[in-house]
């Protein structure tokens, strides 16, 4: 079994563990920022279509499915780490996950599902963002929000602005929405 913990917070699961392997990289999304990310979004996020594109721990992704999400896809390049999320999400009985082992950057590269949220937290040494954030907006519905997680912030695509904003630590977290048609133009 897997010594690193970090309990759900909210939703169906509230006060679960789930557990996940040390593994390089891996920083699970701390439960203040947890807990603010899903206040931003609504405690109830049922019908919506989640993308965990980094999953890591599972955290964000459980976290969503816990509060009654339609569907959250999981994707996660480690194999050692996809079985930690698969014996996570048998042990909650979560139903509407699914669990992807793959690179980021091809997944959403071949992916064609639209989704309402998507969760954006690479490695922070890495410059997976950059590469992803592009190809995450064309994969968000219209009315569809991009979190992202990260040490420094990127530049916002196109038709993108910041819906919220915040720091902790090392660690800024902001939620991305749709501009709105009118006001890019101008």
């Amino acid at each position: 079994m897997y010594r690193n913990k970090v309990r759900i917070i909210g939703g169906e699961w509230k006060r679960r563990q789930i557990t996940f392997p040390d593994h390089q990289g891996l920083r699970p999304t701390p439960d203040r920022v947890r807990e603010t990310l899903f206040n931003w979004l609504g405690q109830d996020l049922t019908g919506l279509r989640c993308l965990d594109l980094f999953a890591g721990s599972g955290a964000l992704g459980l976290e969503a499915a816990s509060r009654m999400a339609a569907h959250v896809s999981m994707v996660e390049l480690s194999r050692e780490v996809v079985q930690a999320i698969q014996l996570n999400v048998r042990h909650l009985g979560a139903c509407n996950v699914e669990v992807i082992q793959s690179d980021a950057v091809r997944y959403i590269t071949h992916c064609f599902d639209r989704f309402d949220v998507i969760f954006l937290d690479p490695p922070f040494k890495s410059d997976l963002l950059k590469a992803v954030l592009p190809l995450a907006t064309k994969r968000a519905n219209s009315s569809g929000l991009i979190y992202i997680e990260c040490a420094v912030l990127p530049d916002l695509p196109v038709g993108w602005q910041v819906r919220r904003q915040s720091k902790a630590g090392l660690v800024n977290y902001v939620l991305l929405e749709q501009s709105n048609s009118e006001e890019s133009m101008a």
